[in-house]
């Protein structure tokens, strides 16, 4: 469903179905066991757990409309989706977690501006949390040609009223595309960057959506790749403790991606790392990674 955008071109509101009750903040909570789909050799699956709360984030989306469930379409009924522009975690402690561990997932999700809504998701075991994730999304429906390389924004009628001011991490998605950051996770991004690449072909069965569009939670995926590539054997069982990846493009099936190892830094104990995330065949940017890992 959720994807990373591509180029922007701000579109015509599209009608929704008429809501009901319109909620301006709209939350929800899951508890589960956790078993092998949801772990890793670290701990909590980063992967699954993306993919999770991009569900909870769009069905919160459709709670949020009065809907059923999130069949958002224009008018000529092509569907619109809510790409990821942004996503961060903090405090997490993934690798404290483990099997038959029962986790919590406290959801809540606000409109942030005409196209944008942000979603905030705790993770809690027996009432403490290990973990915080915030995803920022923009309305998006497909360009004409079907290419993946460009989609087009949209403002959903149907919600409630924007009252919220951008989040933090909208605002540095805006400014890092805007080269208005000089700074970011202690990496200076006027610096000159590394020499570091790395090659993944994506696998269509794998890597991309029901949609037809690379997932945003494989663009972690790869990033993932990349630090084993270059890093990896230093730290066989490195776990996520902060990340933020702003999305930029998508590729079509059979597009490679080519995964730049900008700058690296080891303390003690941890290993940060920035990444940029580029198409192959053009070079096109399509997502600004900055993580922090536990080694």
């Amino acid at each position: 469903m959720n994807r990373p955008l591509g180029p922007l071109e701000l579109d015509e509101a599209i009608p929704a179905a008429a809501p009901g009750r319109l909620a301006r903040q709209v939350t929800g909570e899951v508890s589960l066991i956790l078993g092998m789909p949801q772990l890793s050799l670290a701990g909590l699956s980063e992967s699954w757990l993306l993919k999770e709360l991009g569900h909870r984030h769009w069905m919160l989306l459709a709670e949020m409309a009065g809907r059923a469930v999130p069949d958002f379409r224009d008018g000529d009924g092509a569907p619109v989706y809510a790409a990821f522009c942004a996503l961060s975690v903090t405090q997490a402690a993934f690798d404290s977690l483990g099997e038959n561990d029962r986790l919590v997932i406290r959801s809540s999700l606000r409109r942030i501006s005409r196209t944008q809504c942000a979603s905030r998701h705790r993770l809690l075991r027996q009432g403490v949390c290990l973990g915080e994730v915030e995803l920022v999304s923009v309305f998006v429906r497909r360009s004409s040609g079907g290419s993946n390389h460009a989609v087009a924004r949209v403002a959903l009628d149907g919600f409630p009223p924007v009252i919220d001011a951008p989040s933090e991490l909208a605002t540095r998605a805006a400014d890092l595309r805007a080269a208005r950051l000089d700074t970011h996770f202690g990496f200076d991004l006027a610096s000159p960057e590394g020499e570091g690449r790395f090659e993944i072909d994506p696998c269509p069965a794998q890597d991309f959506n029901g949609a037809g569009f690379l997932y945003f939670s494989s663009f972690v995926g790869f990033l993932d790749r990349a630090e084993w590539h270059f890093d990896g054997r230093r730290a066989p069982r490195a776990v996520t403790r902060r990340r933020e990846v702003f999305f930029h493009g998508n590729v079509d099936p059979g597009e490679r991606i080519v995964v730049r190892w900008l700058a690296a830094r080891r303390g003690e104990g941890v290993l940060l790392h920035r990444c940029r995330l580029e198409r192959a065949s053009d070079g096109a940017r399509l997502a600004d990674a900055f993580t922090e890992r536990a080694v």
